[in-house]
């Protein structure tokens, strides 16, 4: 029998991040720290990295098993292993970079407290997301970052774009809420259990061709699809990315979408595995409409922000390559892994994009490409760093963006055979568009390498924020250049969420 001590223990990493929410306003109201309520965010977000990685690491996870357990309690309502706790560590690496970013963004608004308080629990239902096992659990861990995002989404209160975005994503969250719930009301109904595990070998006993497991399915898509902004359920995310304060579009970009496909792999390879052939080519075309439609719309833009938006969308349809290649027989780990390997690369350049943004801000820039206008001249590490981002981004070698997408297209390639010979199409597309998203993204280089500055002089760049654009830079690079951990790692995760 599971007892209280063991739930308290599965759930440690999200009571340390919600203790240390609860803190934050109290430091704002009391003691006026507001640079130090970021570093005590911080604290909390670095003791739960650091207790994740060393849970990761098989040299270490011994010194670490008195707080997480070998096997999910009795109930199944969790699934601690090394998915989870990858995906943690991409949660808390991103809101990290944020927290340690906010301040010199913020230093004008009121109610430091609160931002960080919200950022700390918005991580947390991330994180509940990462350990579910349940369909229940899924849900709770949407609505916790969902809520929290809905409000720092709307923080800068006297910004009536902020307001309106807030209020759009409001809306969005709430309608695909409803709808993700309706469609684990239907997969419930079908399978007779909300866990993920007894529904992958009880759900196809209603048969492949069950209308309810099928509604369950297309609401599912539907429903998660708007988490990621898939197409055609990406409308929302262009105004909401440019509308929010730029850290919170990076935590939305970076993390908040990770957390949707996280979802997404809980339910499609765990739960819905049996039924495989009715949903692998709707998401197939999904996948290809996403990373077309983003990249394509991307090329248009001409402010910056909604340009990095676009190509978040783009980025989630090569991820989505992952999920019909894994129903692929004896294919499934390494395209997992793919998949997990690029929401690892994308925390890192798409954050890091979002966070010269932030820079770009605090000196009074602007979100325009005409902002980039000489920037290797008034700052080179900045104009270099955001080089470094946007190649990785379009898969230019040796950055990271390119081995992972390396992976991800090889496991369509390899996995093309037979009876699934259409997922060639899906490397096919992968690479066409991975060569036009670098039409817009060396558009951004030349206007930082070749157009002259508008105005002279060097940006003095707050140190805090130059820090973390370096770390996600060096991120970027050391995945790139050395990337046998970071796919070992990825295929430890996919071993451990297609292998229970």
């Amino acid at each position: 029998m599971t007892t209280t001590i063991e739930y308290f223990s599965v759930m440690l990493p999200q009571i340390i991040l919600l203790l240390f929410a609860l803190v934050c306003p109290a430091l704002d109201l009391w003691l006026k720290m507001r640079r130090g309520i970021a570093y005590w965010a911080m604290i909390g977000l670095g003791i739960v990295g650091i207790l994740e990685t060393l849970a990761l690491v098989p040299e270490t996870r011994g010194l670490v098993t008195f707080l997480f357990w070998a096997s999910p309690p009795a109930t199944q309502v969790f699934e601690i292993g090394a998915f989870s706790e990858l995906f943690t560590i991409v949660f808390v690496f991103v809101g990290g970079l944020v927290a340690y970013a906010s301040p010199p963004y913020i230093k004008d608004e009121k109610h430091h407290g609160e931002y960080y308080a919200l950022l700390l629990i918005a991580v947390t239902g991330m994180s509940f997301v990462a350990t579910a096992a349940d369909l229940i659990v899924i849900f709770v861990g949407l609505e916790i970052a969902g809520i929290s995002s809905y409000a720092l989404t709307g923080f800068q209160k006297t910004v009536k774009r902020s307001t309106e975005a807030a209020m759009k994503y409001f809306i969005v969250g709430g309608f695909s809420s409803a709808i993700t719930l309706f469609a684990f009301s239907m997969i419930y109904g079908a399978g007779g259990s909300t866990n993920l595990r007894q529904l992958g070998s009880s759900i196809i006993a209603g048969g492949p061709f069950d209308p309810i497991v099928l509604l369950g399915i297309a609401l599912v898509i539907v429903g998660l699809g708007f988490k990621i902004a898939a197409v055609p359920f990406h409308m929302w995310a262009p105004d909401v990315y440019e509308g929010a304060p730029t850290t919170i579009s990076a935590l939305l970009a970076a993390g908040s979408k990770k957390m949707g496909v996280a979802a997404l792999f809980k339910l499609f390879l765990v739960a819905l595995i049996a039924v495989k052939v009715e949903w692998d080519v709707a998401i197939g075309i999904i996948a290809i409409l996403t990373m077309t439609v983003g990249n394509v719309i991307a090329l248009q833009q001409t402010s910056v922000k909604r340009m990095l938006a676009y190509s978040s969308i783009a980025q989630a349809g090569y991820i989505l390559i992952a999920i019909p290649v894994a129903a692929v027989p004896g294919i499934a780990d390494y395209a997992v892994a793919g998949g997990i390997l690029h929401v690892i690369t994308h925390a890192a350049m798409k954050s890091g994009a979002f966070l010269v943004l932030v820079a770009l801000a605090v000196v009074g820039l602007g979100e325009d490409l005409r902002d980039f206008n000489g920037l290797s001249k008034r700052s080179p590490v900045l104009a270099f760093a955001m080089a470094i981002f946007v190649l990785s981004l379009a898969g230019i070698p040796p950055l990271a963006g390119f081995y992972s997408k390396f992976v991800l297209f090889s496991a369509a390639v390899f996995g093309a055979a037979g009876e699934y010979s259409w997922l060639i199409w899906l490397a096919v597309a992968g690479i066409l568009n991975s060569a036009l998203s670098l039409f817009y993204y060396a558009k951004i280089i030349k206007y930082m390498y070749v157009n002259p500055a508008e105005q002279p002089g060097k940006l003095k760049i707050p140190a805090s924020v130059m820090l973390v654009v370096l770390i996600a830079m060096i991120a970027t690079i050391l995945i790139g250049v050395y990337p046998e951990p970071f796919l070992e790692a990825a295929l430890g995760a996919a071993g451990a969420l297609l292998g229970g």
